[in-house]
Parts: C-alpha cells; structure tokens; sequence
C-alpha cells in the first residue's frame, strides 16, 4: 500500500513509498483510512522540530472504517466508523497511565510519529483506544475530531470556560479557530481571536464568517487595548494561546486579568523564551500547559461536531489524494490552508 513516509531523521525526507499493510493484534482492529487530516506537527516532522523514530508513516489525525477485527474485540465489529486516539504504546503501569493520564506516558509511541500513522489505506489500532463516530458525521469533518479534542481538553477541561467568560485567542489558525468555537459553544459572553497581517486573507476571513465576536488584526487594532475597553479595564477571564509565537505567549500577560487563566497550546520551536514572569506573579493567574487529549475530551469534540456546534467544515479548506501531499504540505506552511485532509 502506498504511504507517506519520513524516512531518515533530518529536514526533508518525505516520500511515498510502498509499505506492508499492518498485521493486528488479537486485541486490534484494522482501519481502512477515509480521511486523514494534516497537523502541525507533521510540519514540524518535516523539519526535524519533533521526536520521532524513522521510518515512519506520518498523520494521526483519522478516520475510517473497520474492515478486521482480533479474536479479543469485544465492542467493535468490520463496518464500524471509527476515529481513535494516538496513545498507543503508552504502557499502562507507570504513575500517569495509573492516574489516567495515558497522554503523557513516557513509553508512549503514537501513530504519525513513535509508529506507523495515518497517511495510507490501512492502520491498525488497540479496541481501548477507538471511538465511534454517528453516521451523519462525514469522514472528513471526523478527521477533525483529534484537534477537536485537543482544544476541548487544552481549553474546556483545563482552561475551564465559564457562562459569561470573556475569552481571547491568540492565533488564527486550525487550533486558535477551533478553541474560538468551543470557547462560544460552552457559553462564553463574547469570544476575540487576533492574528497577523498574514492571516488576513484567510484565517481572519474564517473566524469572521463563523460567528467570532471580535476578529483582531493586530497591525490595525491593539488587541490589549480592546481587551481592556470590552471588559471595562478588567482583562480577559481566559486567554488561549494558540500561536507558539513569541511575542505572542508575552502579552498573554498582558490581555489576562487578575486572577484569570491562560491555557497554553502552541509550541514555539525553541529550547527558551522571553516571558514576563514577575508580572504574571503580580496578577496572580493561572498558567495551564497543556500536551495531547484526555479520554473524555474525545466523546465531547464528537458531540460539538455531530450537533453543528462548532463548524469543522469551514476550516477544511483541502480535500486531496495522498498523491498531492507535496503540494498540500506548501499550501499549509504559506498560510494557504486552514486544515487539510488527504484521501489515501
């Protein structure tokens, strides 16, 4: 079968190639892929910017549909719907699998990155791990269910979004769009998203047409300000920061209010950063780093998504072969695409 493969560590080294289809596990199921979304971090394998054990098939952000199931399975049968999490390998008896954080078990080898992932027609994985998906949800709007998840579990669970909060998001993209969503699903008063001139085109553009209360170009308005005027000088009860950049991650400081909460979710890239630490201690918030998804957070992005309350499909803004991956991958380092899913 054909696949998408990092094949030796450093920049670059991605091909298609032909691959074995995986054998199962009693206790597995084989998955053919229908879609497969393309993430930040197959980006940042692309370019030497995050572990990984080559060769390896890249992409963990999936769907399918199961076409084999082990003798073990017991929930799952051939023709289920599936999407599942990328936790394989973690290995069940240390203290954070214990306390049921299997997320960042240290022996953890997720699909696209520890093992073979997504971005071919078959993937095998553990029955623990799979969740179904309603038949009214599409392939590629349940390809988005992984990012979802993230937010819900980065922005929901730990941020923790109150009735009445008034929520910033910093970054435009796939991730800052989704929180920006989630953010209103769960009853925040009012929701602003700030991004870059080069967001304008596009990211801006989407965050406007799904209903943000306040889409903030940083060159044209400052978002600190703003903050301050829309919350009667208080500041912002959770600030998201979804960008990794820099300057950014230094005025969540800035945006938050006493007391208030920034959620951390993007990466930045660098061993170290600038970061007003004193200023932070004087306002008495919450910093919440954030890694990957918790089981919970994966049945409530597969109901914001059944019920349209948030729009993944406005945020799909590529439907390919795996054939066009190349291309694909261009558009999403320009800023080009939003989210794109490739059909192996």
């Amino acid at each position: 079968m054909l696949a998408l493969v990092k094949t030796q560590k450093g920049v670059g080294h991605l091909q298609l190639r032909e691959v074995e289809a995986p054998k199962i596990a009693p206790d597995e199921v084989l998955i053919e892929i229908k879609a497969a979304a393309i993430c930040g971090t197959d980006i940042h394998i692309k370019h030497d910017e995050f572990p990984y054990w080559p060769p390896v098939v890249l992409g963990h952000e999936f769907s399918g549909e199961i076409v084999e199931v082990g003798p073990e399975v017991e929930h799952y049968r051939e023709g289920d719907r599936v999407v599942g999490e990328p936790h394989t390998k973690a290995c069940g008896k240390c203290y954070f699998c214990r306390t049921g954080n299997i997320q960042i078990c240290p022996s953890k080898r997720s699909p696209g990155w520890g093992i073979d992932g997504a971005f071919t027609k078959y993937l095998k994985m553990p029955e623990k791990l799979l969740h179904r998906i309603p038949d009214h949800v599409s392939f590629e709007q349940a390809a988005l269910v992984e990012p979802t998840a993230n937010v819900v579990h980065d922005v929901l669970e730990r941020g923790r979004v109150e009735a009445e909060d008034f929520v910033v998001v910093l970054g435009p993209g796939p991730i800052g769009l989704l929180a920006a969503m989630c953010a209103k699903a769960e009853g925040a008063r009012k929701v602003m998203i700030v991004g870059t001139p080069g967001d304008e085109a596009l990211r801006l553009k989407v965050a406007r047409e799904v209903g943000i209360d306040y889409v903030v170009n940083l060159t044209e308005e400052d978002p600190i300000q703003k903050t301050l005027d829309l919350t009667n000088g208080l500041g912002a009860d959770l600030v998201v920061e979804a960008s990794g950049a820099e300057p950014a991650i230094r005025t969540t400081v800035d945006l938050v209010r006493k007391k208030g909460r920034i959620t951390v979710i993007g990466m930045t890239g660098k061993a170290d950063i600038a970061f007003p630490w004193d200023k932070a201690i004087f306002k008495a918030c919450d910093l919440i780093f954030n890694l990957s998804t918790s089981y919970t957070s994966w049945d409530r992005a597969i109901s914001l998504i059944a019920e349209r309350k948030i729009n993944v499909d406005a945020i799909i803004t590529h439907r390919e072969p795996l054939t066009n991956w190349e291309q694909v991958f261009e558009d999403v380092e320009q800023l080009r695409a939003l989210k794109a899913v490739l059909i192996p």
